[in-house]
């Protein structure tokens, strides 16, 4: 596989080591791996403005005027499949990482083989953005993305899933839970949701990034819960 991979550093040396580790990666996976050097926000984003097609960005927190968490905000705003890894020399930046969806946090000093498992988890990730589900809707045959897909749920004999677009098939939510993987977990009986997708969970309903609100079924709570750390 081909990846596009940048390392946003402000630390020359951070930026040489790291980008190092990924090349040994990519030599013992037999991946081809493009890795450009950036050593500020600023000048990603500059360069992200031509180039929009990264795959993963192994992003510093602790930089100059723009931090690595706002500028991975800034990013998300268009891009919404592109894997993000955190490294930091601090673990209190962890909770905001859920509001970028951030793949993983990695500790300085980055240890050779806790990046390659998450380097490993990235490129599965990737090639999970790439499935697509063939449904046909309204008469038409829909291509629906699956990492586009934020929740999807039952009405009798149809089932509507949102995504880009909401798309309202003839199929049981059994039908659909076997066209999806891990990153979907079944909520009761009526729904699944994309866990990738959660902001918050309460013990009375799911919060999804785009504000919806599901209702959570009593007894779920610990279930989602393990799911979303298990995924993680």
């Amino acid at each position: 596989m081909n990846y596009k991979i940048a390392v946003c550093d402000d630390s020359g040396a951070d930026r040489d080591y790291i980008s190092s580790l990924v090349r040994q990666w990519g030599t013992a996976k037999d991946h081809t791996v493009r890795i450009s050097p950036f050593p500020s926000s600023e000048s990603f984003l500059f360069h992200y403005t031509e180039e929009k097609d990264y795959d993963i960005l192994l992003l510093d927190i602790e930089m100059g005027e723009m931090d690595g968490v706002t500028m991975a905000k800034e990013l998300r705003r268009d891009n919404d499949t592109v894997q993000i890894i955190f490294i930091t020399g601090y673990s209190d930046y962890i909770a905001e990482g859920y509001e970028v969806a951030a793949l993983h946090y990695l500790m300085k000093p980055v240890k050779e083989d806790k990046l390659f498992s998450v380097l490993d988890r990235a490129a599965e990730k990737i090639s999970k953005n790439e499935k697509v589900l063939n449904l046909e809707s309204g008469g038409e045959m829909a291509r629906i993305p699956v990492y586009q897909i934020r929740y999807a749920q039952v009405s009798g004999n149809y089932v509507t899933i949102h995504a880009a677009h909401d798309h309202t098939v003839k199929m049981t939510l059994g039908d659909l839970e076997r066209e999806l993987d891990d990153r979907f977990f079944r909520v009761g009986r009526s729904v699944i949701v994309n866990l990738t997708q959660i902001s918050r969970v309460t013990k009375t309903e799911i919060k999804l990034d785009d504000g919806s609100a599901l209702p959570l079924p009593r007894g779920a709570y610990e279930k989602v819960n393990r799911a979303i750390i298990s995924m993680r």
